[in-house]
């Protein structure tokens, strides 16, 4: 008879919640609230909780309570890339594009087809790529102020596979990655087709909390640890030199692998020196093309210590065998003559005016980010909810990612990214402004 009344009132909280009965972000009861009124234990009332939160239906907050969830809203909005509707502004991905890259393809592509390389290019490659291609990443990284090698050079489908590559590599089921309580999506999705641990270092101002990665260590068998310390996504800080260092010695010290993710570090004007110009003997550099020249250049580079390289390669051949020799080939025609440094430069400029754009708009607004970054995290008033503004603010035709695809642990903030790379400057403009309307309707 209790399971029948506690499944029964699971139900009836379904039906009024999908019934707008009960509407998005009324305060529930609390547990023992709930257990009087129903006359049933705390324990089971927690049990019905429970399972409205896993259907989706409730959100528990520490300290505030329980929550009706808006269920009209997609699930994770955020930086998954979906079909966005006609006439809804998208800052919920970021595929920054400048206007002149298309004729820029287009005369690559007519230098391509008169070179004499045509026919090796519609071969097999070498898993790793060729060695002059790989030789042409290794000084294009020299202006990021790392040297290596042509060797530890690997030539990957884009910065996902590169993470990928190495978590396949060096990682198995069960390693426990240390990574900012806020990171980059991508990451959380391979670690969770990987079956790793995250284990979320708190935030503070500038960067992780590095004291509380150490007491993390001492407590945990942490194997690795993901980064990104130039231009971090979501929260767009770049470390101090202090921090890198200090971030190396704790690395040393428990015999960590770092993973660092540099896929933004382009945008940042004379930045300290990459993790793995510190550490080059643990650490694992990874970036790409995707965001500096276009997403659909699917080609990305792994920096790896010797020892280490020919296990990443092994998992290159493994998921993609190498990457497409025709695109790799273009890639790496536009790394020597310069393309890539100028498309990086006037990306820089083009990121910095929209910063520029959205200080104006949303001034009065508490937000976090780079002033060349292509985005900003937005945290909401204590009143407002994630779910309820990104609902509606679709609702005015602009698409936001909530936190959720960002945490990487239990404690989701309220709060919003706006990816700003996206749209025309004049839509984005507009999109601003009604972002600034929406959120600032809780403000009062």
């Amino acid at each position: 008879m209790a399971h029948a009344r506690y499944k029964q009132l699971v139900d009836r909280f379904a039906a009024d919640i999908r019934a707008g009965v009960l509407t998005p972000g009324m305060r529930l009861p609390t547990h023992r609230q709930l257990a009087a009124k129903e006359g049933l234990a705390l324990a089971t009332a927690t049990r019905v909780y429970a399972e409205l939160e896993a259907m989706g239906l409730v959100s528990g907050e520490t300290g505030r309570g329980t929550f009706v969830r808006e269920t009209a809203l997609p699930p994770d909005q955020g930086v998954d890339l979906h079909a966005v509707a006609a006439g809804v502004i998208d800052l919920n991905f970021n595929y920054p594009s400048l206007p002149e890259q298309t004729r820029l393809l287009s005369t690559a592509l007519r230098r391509l087809a008169s070179s004499g390389d045509l026919e090796a290019l519609l071969r097999y490659q070498p898993h790793a790529g060729r060695p002059h291609e790989r030789a042409a990443v290794a000084r294009h990284l020299l202006s990021r102020g790392l040297s290596v090698a042509a060797e530890q050079m690997l030539i990957v489908s884009g910065a996902q596979h590169g993470l990928a590559a190495t978590a396949m590599a060096l990682l198995h089921p069960g390693d426990v990655v240390a990574t900012d309580a806020l990171t980059y999506s991508g990451f959380k999705v391979l670690a969770e087709t990987q079956r790793l641990e995250l284990a979320a270092i708190p935030l503070s101002e500038h960067g992780p909390n590095l004291d509380a990665l150490d007491k993390l260590c001492k407590k945990r068998r942490v194997r690795a640890v993901y980064a990104m310390p130039t231009l971090h996504n979501p929260l767009g800080w770049v470390m101090s030199l202090e921090q890198r260092k200090k971030l190396v010695a704790i690395a040393r010290q428990y015999g960590l692998l770092i993973i660092e993710d540099a896929a933004y570090a382009f945008l940042a004007e004379n930045p300290p020196p990459p993790i793995a110009a510190l550490a080059p003997e643990t650490t694992i550099y990874v970036s790409g093309l995707s965001k500096s020249v276009a997403t659909g250049l699917r080609i990305g580079f792994v920096a790896a210590p010797p020892q280490w390289a020919p296990k990443i390669e092994r998992a290159i051949r493994a998921t993609t065998w190498n990457t497409p020799g025709v695109m790799t080939a273009l890639a790496c025609a536009w790394l020597e003559d310069g393309t890539v440094a100028r498309l990086e430069a006037e990306k820089r400029a083009d990121a910095m005016r929209r910063q520029a754009m959205a200080r104006k708009i949303l001034k009065g607004l508490r937000y976090v980010s780079h002033p060349a970054s292509y985005f900003l995290w937005l945290p909401l008033p204590e009143e407002a909810r994630a779910d309820q503004v990104a609902m509606a603010l679709l609702q005015e035709n602009v698409s936001v990612s909530t936190a959720a695809p960002f945490a990487s642990s239990d404690h989701v903030p309220h709060a919003i990214r706006l990816a700003l790379g996206s749209v025309e400057p004049e839509a984005l403009q507009a999109a601003l402004k009604t972002v600034r309307k929406v959120v600032g309707d809780y403000s009062y």
